[in-house]
């Protein structure tokens, strides 16, 4: 951990931190305000011709290691003439000593006011984040529906995998950007630089017309939405002669191209993840039925392993951290996961650097794995996410693993010194019955037995988490109906009795889960439309903020919103959540473009409601989804043939500080 330094900083010429110092005493965590972390970055105001500020709409502590939006301050800040820096949600004690002493929305690198600032980009990895951006934006000043903005108010860009459906925030954000955001950002610079080099003709709306007109950028504005007699969409067409009917993701290729973060943020204050993340490959063909990320980043494309060896040399030596996470949304799928693994743990044995595969699916972790994850003597956790507890209910959300699969991984793993895993399962998916979820019971125990006999001791421990399935957009379960949050209950209720019915094996066996009420609102923003965004807003107005946090989410506070609202557009939050859509119907998202062809999705929509599997089509011929021909893009995936050399050799490498034994 980094030790914030006692050189006094100069204050930015508009900068808030006078008003912003004598506040910070009476706060908890008045460390996340401060800024100067190793990595961040300060550019004179008066040289940049444009200036993004940045948001991750969460606290400090989750929203410093997000790796989406480290990238995106990384590349803008290597523009000359471009100026980014970094915003987070405030916590509610600092919200209120702000609006009491007239303090904006800051950020932290400089302190600047949010609102001086031509772009303000929120990332959004989840929909749970939408009143804290309403919270930032009224915060800053800057009026909160889009349509009451001047061109002296920032334009709102909402990117990350939620802004694959913007419409729940589509009257708070001037725009969307589907899919990748390295060059998407770029060219966002691009125009916005050109339009004032012009002089700004046309103001704020000629600027947002540019931006639409680059087809890759949504700008609600310019859209109209018509709805039926009982609530369904009719059209959603554009306003304007020169916008397109359709909006496309950006997939960014080449991944070598972008060997980002260079220089990862080393946080002051304790957040979630402290490591230096790799990003090995971007996209997933495994067809989960539930996954939206697994959907909306095709195709595969792998980083090269001598990429990842270079960028891992040079992030250690910049940040001092000990941790290298290989990043990917199936880590061990990448071709040349073992070379990657056993070169790295060569390249760093006898230091405290330890290497971790975040998400590792049951059956591509093996025992040459194992070995290396553990070269160094340092353990990291392992979870590995069956999603279903019964084998049918895997076949309907198509994650092909078996119960023998995931029994041979656990003793894999106990039998390599691991003595704690963590079994990831979803509860509420379509088909599901009582006996679908009670079957993890069975298996969370099946576990404990072989983990035991496998190492002939019962220092065995496992973690069965579960959390509620939310359908998303552009998967085949976006017509989909969610379960009631009482049936979701009961069945963890159930479940939680079937754990400890064996109390030999039940207090091996740790239980944590996500009750029903917050995975139904999630539904009702996941797949909402723009009439949700009245609910948005009362639920901020009636003090709504950090809804992600189980502390401070009021289930209740939805319900009442939603009773509210919905009703004066003859709707209700059952039609958004318990509804089961039909094939005809128009989606909200339906004119914005992921690639995957809305037929193939229906279609797998109905193998799973038959249990028939997908295969991978990484290793199978195509079976069209759409994705590679529309987005003009292929799979990109090795092996090389190369290894992580060259890399200085280990007896002349410099060794991240306290890297040493």
């Amino acid at each position: 951990m980094s030790v914030p330094s006692t050189t006094p900083r100069p204050v930015a010429a508009n900068s808030v931190w006078p008003r912003l110092e004598p506040l910070l005493p009476q706060v908890t965590k008045p460390i996340q305000y401060v800024g100067g972390e190793l990595g961040a970055v300060v550019k004179d105001w008066d040289s940049a011709t444009v200036r993004w500020a940045l948001m991750y709409p969460d606290a400090y502590e989750v929203g410093l290691p997000n790796q989406g939006v480290q990238i995106l301050y990384e590349v803008l800040n290597e523009l000359p003439d471009t100026l980014a820096e970094r915003t987070y949600a405030v916590w509610p004690d600092l919200e209120k000593l702000m609006r009491a002493h007239g303090v904006p929305q800051f950020t932290v690198d400089a302190h600047r006011p949010v609102r001086d600032f031509d772009l303000f980009g929120v990332s959004f990895a989840t929909e749970l984040g939408y009143t804290n951006l309403l919270a930032a934006i009224d915060l800053a000043g800057i009026p909160l529906l889009a349509a009451d903005r001047t061109d002296a108010d920032p334009v709102i860009v909402a990117g990350g995998h939620a802004a694959f459906n913007p419409e729940p925030i589509a009257d708070f954000v001037d725009a969307a950007v589907l899919g990748d955001g390295e060059e998407a950002v770029l060219e966002i610079t691009a125009i916005l630089r050109d339009w004032k080099a012009e002089g700004c003709p046309g103001g704020r709306d000629e600027l947002l017309l540019r931006l639409a007109r680059t087809e890759s950028v949504y700008v609600p504005r310019f859209y109209d939405v018509d709805y039926l007699p009982d609530g369904r969409i009719q059209r959603v067409v554009p306003n304007r002669a020169d916008v397109p009917f359709r909006v496309h993701k950006r997939t960014t290729m080449d991944l070598d191209a972008w060997p980002y973060p260079k220089k990862p943020l080393v946080p002051l204050a304790e957040t979630v993840h402290e490591r230096y993340a790799v990003e090995i490959f971007r996209g997933c063909t495994r067809g989960c039925r539930f996954c939206q990320a697994g959907m909306i980043t095709r195709p595969v494309r792998e980083r090269s392993i001598t990429t990842v060896g270079q960028m891992v040399q040079q992030g250690l030596e910049f940040s001092g951290f000990h941790e290298v996470g290989l990043l990917s949304l199936s880590s061990a799928d990448h071709s040349e996961i073992g070379d990657m693994c056993s070169g790295l743990a060569e390249q760093y044995k006898g230091t405290n650097v330890s290497l971790s595969l975040p998400s590792t699916r049951v059956d591509a972790f093996n025992i040459e794995l194992a070995q290396e994850l553990s070269r160094n003597g340092r353990r990291t956790g392992l979870t590995f996410a069956p999603e279903g507890g019964s084998e049918r209910i895997r076949k309907v959300i198509n994650k092909m693993v078996s119960k023998d699969d995931l029994i041979r991984t656990v003793v894999t793993a106990y039998t390599n010194g691991w003595r704690q895993v963590k079994l990831y399962f979803m509860c509420g998916l379509p088909t599901e019955t009582d006996s679908d979820v009670l079957e993890i019971a069975d298996m969370a125990h099946e576990v404990i037995r072989a983990g035991r006999a496998a190492t002939g001791s019962k220092d065995i421990r496992c973690t069965v988490s579960i959390g509620g399935f939310v359908p998303k957009p552009h998967t085949p379960f976006q017509w989909a109906a969610m379960e009631r949050p009482e049936v979701i209950d009961g069945r963890l209720k159930l479940l939680k009795q079937a754990i400890n019915a064996d109390r030999s094996l039940g207090r091996a066996i740790g239980f944590r889960y996500h009750d029903g009420e917050p995975s139904l609102i999630e539904g009702l923003l996941s797949r909402g439309d723009r009439r949700v965004g009245a609910v948005i807003r009362k639920v901020w107005e009636n003090g709504g903020r950090f809804d992600g946090w189980s502390e401070h989410f009021s289930y209740q506070r939805w319900v009442e919103a939603a009773a509210e609202v919905l009703p004066t557009f003859g709707v209700d939050l059952d039609w958004y959540t318990t509804r089961e859509r039909d094939e005809l119907e128009v989606l909200p998202w339906d004119h914005l473009d992921s690639g995957l062809d809305k037929d193939w999705l229906w279609q797998d929509w109905q193998d799973a409601l038959s249990e028939y599997e997908q295969d991978d089509c990484r290793w199978t011929p195509c079976f069209d989804c759409g994705v590679c021909p529309t987005m003009d893009t292929e799979i990109q995936i090795g092996p090389t043939g190369r290894k992580l050399l060259p890399l200085t050799p280990v007896n002349g490498l410099k060794l991240p500080t306290g890297a040493q034994q």
